[in-house]
């Protein structure tokens, strides 16, 4: 069964267009407990949002796991996790925060409930609502 996900990123860092430029990516660098298990919960086929964190807060696109949780090679220290991703394609436009907290059947997810996680699951019904909010 396919899970569904959402990952954060501060665009200055690393952005939808680097992500599309490249193809794919090692989704590294993770530092939660919480996040570093919900990288270990993804598998191949699994579908995410991909949102710019910082002033922008928008979902921006859409991407696939690629290759299940693997020991980070960027870790000096500690169990860590990476996975890798590949986009599938933009949204034609951003979701907004504002947008997703506006809207009462998104007020449960883990975005606005707990906003500081960079890797979060997500119900197939609040994917697919984020997804359509941006066509």
């Amino acid at each position: 069964m396919k899970n569904f996900w959402l990952v954060k990123q501060e665009p200055s860092s690393y952005s939808w267009s680097d992500f599309v430029a490249e193809g794919q990516t090692s989704w590294t660098g993770v530092r939660n407990y919480t996040a570093r298990n919900n990288l270990r919960k993804m598998r191949k086929g699994d579908e995410l949002l991909f949102y710019h964190s910082g002033e922008e807060k928008a979902v921006v696109g859409m991407a696939k796991v690629t290759r299940p949780a693997y020991p980070d090679p960027t870790a000096t220290g500690g169990d860590w996790s990476a996975v890798n991703l590949a986009p599938i394609k933009p949204l034609r436009r951003p979701v907004t925060l504002r947008q997703i907290k506006s809207d009462p059947r998104l007020k449960r997810i883990q975005l606005v409930r707990q906003s500081r996680l960079s890797v979060m699951p997500m119900a197939a019904t609040d994917f697919r609502a984020i997804v359509l909010m941006g066509r």
